[in-house]
């Protein structure tokens, strides 16, 4: 009895509980916290100001700074410029991620395979990848130069081959190349390690049911690496909507405005001619272009994507 006589009350069992949920709670959101801030910080106040200056005639040169509501959009999407730009980002868009798409995914099915020397093919096909957008892009200036390597080599079988860079058919299909060849690698990466999560034991059976190659990819292979198919074109078509280097170091949206895509529109209108205000409308438009198009692609998931159904 006197040994215990000193001895403080032992704490309630759901007192202590309380405690260790209320620590638990103090750190989920210390370490959400920095995320949230960073997002509301460098994403939604930079968004909101964009959406204020859209709606005023914000020129510095001119020393202006006058609300007109909606004018600017007015005048944006009465602008043929603009709507060319329109035409010229959708079918950029989807030449990029179609093709990146599909050669990516046959990269990687060529790739997934065990053979000596096989690592060293990866290798090559990410390399691009780690290059710099803009020494890639000099290189790529300097192949399809009029009288650059690839002309010369298609001279060589009695081909002349055109000016790619600076030809109004050729320009866009040119710059949608240098873009598959920057990406695809990263693509291929991502179907690679997608393509080595499928059970074998599923390909032997199909195998042993007689099914083809092409059978058992379209059957087994294909359902199963839907989830990365989704993420891949999500990411492709969120990159083309918003590419810009290439075109400013190769054409300048030229010729005439053959590769002039709304994310060079956008710093055309805003840092050369000034008008930021009509430059911040542009901004607006493609970030609502980019958001309906991830909410379709991500709404239409559960109509293909395996385990969403």
């Amino acid at each position: 009895m006197g040994q215990h006589a000193g001895a403080l009350p032992a704490a309630p069992r759901g007192a202590s509980r309380r405690a260790m949920a209320r620590r638990e709670a103090a750190l989920g959101i210390g370490m959400v916290a920095g995320p949230v801030l960073g997002a509301l910080v460098f994403g939604v106040a930079p968004l909101l100001f964009i959406g204020w200056y859209s709606l005023n005639d914000w020129s510095p040169l001119a020393g202006k700074f006058d609300f007109v509501g909606l004018n600017n959009f007015v005048q944006l999407f009465g602008s043929s410029t603009f709507q060319t730009s329109l035409a010229v980002t959708g079918a950029f868009v989807v030449g990029v991620v179609i093709t990146e798409t599909i050669v990516a995914l046959l990269l990687a099915t060529l790739l997934n395979r065990r053979m000596r020397g096989i690592g060293l093919f990866r290798a090559a096909y990410f390399a691009p990848v780690v290059v710099a957008y803009v020494a890639w892009a000099l290189v790529w200036d300097y192949l399809l130069a009029s009288n650059g390597a690839v002309n010369t080599f298609l001279a060589n079988f009695g081909i002349a081959g055109p000016d790619w860079l600076n030809s109004p058919s050729w320009a866009l299909f040119s710059v949608i190349l240098i873009v598959l060849f920057k990406g695809v690698g990263q693509n291929m990466v991502l179907f690679l390690a997608a393509l080595q999560s499928v059970p074998s034991e599923l390909l032997e059976a199909g195998e042993i049911d007689g099914a083809s190659p092409f059978a058992r990819f379209r059957a087994i292979t294909f359902p199963l690496i839907t989830p990365t198919v989704m993420m891949v074109l999500i990411l492709t078509t969120v990159g083309a909507l918003n590419i810009f280097v290439p075109i400013q170091l190769l054409t300048h949206g030229g010729p005439g405005n053959a590769t002039n895509v709304i994310s060079y529109y956008l710093y055309e209108v805003a840092f050369k001619q000034q008008e930021f205000g009509l430059g911040s409308a542009i901004g607006i438009v493609l970030f609502v272009i980019v958001l309906l198009l991830t909410l379709g692609q991500w709404s239409l998931r559960k109509r293909w994507v395996h385990d969403e159904r």
